[in-house]
């Protein structure tokens, strides 16, 4: 549908969902899967939102809430009709209520939850025992498992009976219910009936902690080769599994946060959220922006003697602002990378440093000369273009420094470097490529 998503969006808007003149469109909507509605509704202004949403089969409307955004997902919540939501929740499964829970009213999850049988509610009380943030929240329970004495005739009948998507291992667990072996079901079939799984199983097979970072689970199971492993608790215990589907949208649920948190915004925004809730999001963001431009603002207001007397420094004080700060995202940009990953640890934070100040140390040369020659032949000033050029030297270094410790000082501190390391970064490139250029301006020019 993403090829056809803007026509169908200009459709939507310009015609009712209701009437059947969609120009073909209202078939497509009607054979659609779940991500594509999804798509499509958070895609469309409220009013016409509401109206799509109306036309939607009640079969398919908790999938679609399912795979939507937070945000537009509670714009079709508090507009569903409260007598509807018990048909909605007809054989809900934990899974599904953990996906909405953050969405729903308090009284609707306590609905959910009556709804589901014994187990469903046993998964989703376990699941709650988890922050949202740690792999145990999101585990899947639909695995394969048996006893760890059990015999490849007992998993053949297993595997007839039942077998999950990306289910490519059988786990075998003891009779406390802890995880000790896994075993490869293609490897399965073929071999004598009698014989002991054991015999069979995988030497090593990666576990995943329950408490592990969502992030870094997604990871190990992506680069793992196999559809799903293990999740287990601190005793071993197996509950639950996560496979390569659920990693996956996990990462990118991970690179959207960060990429939203670097504007200071939330990657669950409704495109069409009100007004005030999008003001009032942006506000304290750019309230921050303000504050570290004020104090870029008055270091430059200590040198406003030389401004005033050598012009040209004005003029080219953006270039200097400019090539730190792009410099210096790059650093953190691959800083940030790597502490999500796991990669950056303090016993090679050193060697990632050196290389670093190497990397800033080689492109300041080379763009310091070329800026320095540029500025001499626009200014015919010899001096004027040595000032700059050992400015921007100096200021490419320190971004390559200050884009390796204000991230990693930020995460010591607890605070997502991904939010507000480009903040404290173009501040700190500001200050220091200003305080470079108009000093050694000061020095040799007046």
């Amino acid at each position: 549908m993403s090829e056809i998503l803007p026509t169908l969006v200009e459709e939507v808007i310009q015609h009712s969902p209701a009437n059947e003149e969609l120009l073909g469109s209202a078939t497509v909507i009607a054979q659609a899967d779940e991500k594509e509605l999804a798509l499509l509704l958070e895609s469309l202004p409220i009013d016409e939102r509401l109206s799509l949403w109306d036309t939607i089969a009640d079969a398919k409307k908790l999938d679609v809430l399912i795979e939507m955004r937070s945000d537009p997902r509670e714009v079709l919540i508090n507009s569903t009709d409260p007598s509807l939501w018990q048909t909605l929740f007809f054989d809900i499964e934990a899974d599904d209520l953990l996906e909405l829970a953050d969405s729903l009213p308090k009284a609707l999850v306590e609905q959910a939850f009556l709804a589901m049988d014994k187990v469903q509610k046993a998964y989703f009380t376990q699941a709650n025992e988890y922050s949202e943030e740690e792999i145990g929240h999101w585990a899947s329970h639909s695995f394969l498992s048996l006893p760890s004495n059990a015999k490849v005739r007992d998993a053949l009948r297993l595997i007839r009976r039942e077998t999950p998507k990306h289910c490519d291992l059988l786990f075998l667990t003891n009779r406390s219910g802890q995880f000790s072996l896994a075993v490869e079901i293609s490897q399965i079939h073929g071999l004598p009936e009698h014989l002991p799984l054991v015999d069979v199983a995988l030497e090593d097979v990666t576990t995943i902690r329950d408490t592990e970072d969502c992030a870094m689970a997604a990871k190990t199971v992506q680069l793992s080769g196999f559809g799903a492993l293990p999740v287990v608790d601190e005793n071993q215990k197996l509950i639950g599994r996560l496979d390569v589907t659920t990693a996956a949208e996990l990462s990118f649920e991970e690179h959207e946060r960060q990429l939203m948190a670097g504007a200071g915004m939330d990657e669950d925004e409704d495109l069409f959220s009100p007004v005030a809730k999008s003001a009032k999001n942006r506000a304290l963001w750019l309230g921050i922006n303000l504050l570290t431009a004020f104090l870029a603002s008055w270091f430059i207001g200590l040198f406003e003697g030389t401004l005033q007397q050598v012009v040209a420094l004005a003029v080219l004080m953006p270039v200097v602002a400019s090539m730190g700060g792009i410099a210096g995202s790059q650093t953190l940009t691959l800083i940030v990378r790597g502490l999500a990953l796991g990669q950056v640890t303090p016993a090679n934070l050193r060697a990632l440093m050196v290389k670093e100040l190497k990397v800033g140390g080689v492109n300041g040369v080379i763009w310091a000369l070329v800026i320095g020659v540029v500025a001499y032949f626009w200014f015919t000033d010899a001096m004027l273009g040595l000032v700059i050029c050992l400015a921007i030297l100096f200021n490419i270094v320190a971004a390559a420094l200050a884009g390796v410790f204000v991230p990693v000082i930020l995460d010591k501190l607890k605070i997502d470097p991904a939010l507000s390391g480009s903040v404290i970064l173009t501040t700190v490139t500001d200050i220091v490529g200003f305080v470079a250029f108009l000093g050694l301006g000061t020095l040799f020019l007046l």
